[in-house]
């Protein structure tokens, strides 16, 4: 259990440091996210990028285990 908390709080502090870069990439502004603008506000969901996020975090931990 500690040897998972180090890896995921290294993980997270990896994420942390990498943003700027990150923030450049097109999650987010995906084909197929959800994106309503109104006069009284806005809406947004990204599904599409949500379901890629999912399948490449699927595709690691499946990895991991191997």
């Amino acid at each position: 259990m500690q040897k998972t908390l180090i890896i995921i709080g290294l993980l997270i502090a990896a994420v942390g440091l990498a943003w700027p870069w990150l923030g450049k990439l097109p999650f987010g502004r995906l084909p197929g996210d959800i994106h309503i603008v109104r006069e009284g506000g806005g809406f947004y969901f990204p599904i599409v990028t949500c379901l890629v996020i999912s399948v490449v975090v699927s595709l690691v931990i499946w990895l991991l285990r191997r």
